[in-house]
């Protein structure tokens, strides 16, 4: 199995961040859909470990979702 080079690894997930999509992200790196997906994968699966690790016994009084909540929004109708 072939493993991406760290540089590129953080070129993919900050284009997704950014807002890309994933064939855009593809042109824009010359990586393969899915590669870009399991990276995609992987690298939200170790976010939900160091949430589930880190975030425990939080007394939030408050919680702002603004910008998810749009993102929902905006999503839900395709």
């Amino acid at each position: 199995m072939n493993i991406i080079p760290i540089d590129r690894q953080a070129q993919i997930i900050g284009a997704l961040v950014e807002g890309n999509s994933i064939r855009s992200t593809q042109r824009m790196t010359s990586t393969h859909r899915d590669t870009i997906m399991r990276l995609m994968v992987s690298v939200g699966e170790r976010c939900e470990s160091i949430m589930d690790e880190q975030m425990r016994n939080l007394s939030c009084r408050h919680i702002q979702v603004d910008e998810i909540w749009t993102y929902v929004q905006k999503n839900k109708d395709i």
